[in-house]
């Protein structure tokens, strides 16, 4: 039987939770290579139908550093051979046929799910997915149908492998690798990325309540810029866990926490967090730093800075007043700053 109150769910744990919670978090380290499955294409992998590649500079030159890269290539891998007859998506834009372009007879539909469903039972310890943005195998979204074979064709598809792939696994973070251009869409995917794999951490060590909650309290903010509504509403379900299936629990917390964390964060929204944060350096700083800070948010707010300004200036006082409740919070260091993801934001 779990009953626990919401103060420990929206404010600071209890006492004699703080050491074995802030040693849960530390054990999920950030800075360890993530494994990421990647259209192999985008690594310079000679594998398109022609026998070219698309090589991604930014995946294979900055996010190498800190992911590991699991290649795919659907097409090759179900037999088609380099280079090989070019396919395209035909039919219903909602379940649609993978065909020969010069040949109609060639229909390799069913064998790129089966190869999806295969890697959708086997990816425990992927974190996320980069695709081939346009691919009749790979790509995510806004792939050409041609529902007649003189028609012009309709941006209304999804890839046949990457459909698959996010049917079985809807909280996995898939995204292309040209939306990976837009510096918020970028950040979004990472974040989720992180907090994919620290999930997964956390369920392999043995969910429990205490952990659950936790997980939770370390990612309140983070959440609560994304969407406050679900941050709350998580905190409620969270509050009395007695005589129910954690692992129900669990797979709805995760439900709500990656749906949520899909949805773009606006500067609104961060200087929401930015000013609650900096509520607890209320007691703590000088009048001319409290309003040196406060103009940093609104600066912020207003578009003249980015969000790396007012983070670091946090970070900065914080390491001077330590609060062992916002050390933990991952908000202030969600991924690798090397990243350089929150100087476009």
């Amino acid at each position: 039987m779990y009953r626990f109150s919401t103060a420990v769910i929206g404010r600071r744990p209890p006492e004699p939770w703080r050491g074995k919670l802030t040693m849960i978090v530390n054990s999920l380290n950030p800075t360890r290579k993530i494994r990421i499955g990647i259209s192999a294409c985008l690594l310079g992998h000679k594998v398109r139908y022609d026998g070219s590649h698309k090589r991604d500079a930014y995946t294979s030159d900055m996010l190498s550093r800190f992911m590991e890269f699991v290649p795919v290539c659907p097409e090759a891998a179900i037999g088609l051979g380099v280079p090989r007859p070019p396919i395209r998506l035909t039919g219903n834009a909602t379940r649609p046929r993978a065909v020969g372009i010069k040949d109609p007879d060639l229909d390799v539909t069913d064998a790129l799910e089966e190869f999806a469903r295969q890697k959708s039972a086997t990816t425990n310890d992927i974190s996320g997915y980069i695709v081939k943005r346009g691919s009749p195998s790979c790509g995510m979204e806004r792939v050409k149908i041609y529902r007649h074979k003189n028609a012009m064709p309709e941006h209304k598809g999804s890839g046949i492998f990457t459909r698959i792939i996010q049917e079985n696994l809807p909280l996995l973070p898939v995204e292309e690798e040209g939306r990976l251009n837009d510096p918020v869409l970028r950040e979004n995917f990472i974040n989720r990325v992180y907090v994919y794999r620290r999930w997964h951490q956390l369920v392999k060590e043995g969910l429990t309540a205490e952990k659950l909650i936790a997980f939770h309290t370390d990612h309140k903010y983070m959440l609560m810029s994304h969407c406050q509504s679900t941050c709350q509403e998580l905190g409620k379900m969270l509050s009395d866990l007695s005589g129910k299936s954690l692992e129900e629990c669990g797979n709805r917390y995760l439900h709500g926490l990656m749906t949520a964390l899909k949805r773009r964060v606006n500067r609104k929204r961060h200087s929401n967090v930015l000013q609650h944060i900096s509520g607890y350096l209320k007691r703590s700083l000088q009048r001319e730093d409290k309003k040196e800070l406060s103009g940093i948010i609104d600066a912020y707010r207003e578009a003249e800075l980015p969000l790396i300004v007012p983070v670091t200036l946090l970070k900065h006082h914080f390491r001077r007043y330590p609060d062992s409740y916002i050390s933990r919070q991952y908000y202030l260091h969600p991924y690798p700053e090397a990243l350089g993801l929150r100087n476009a934001l």
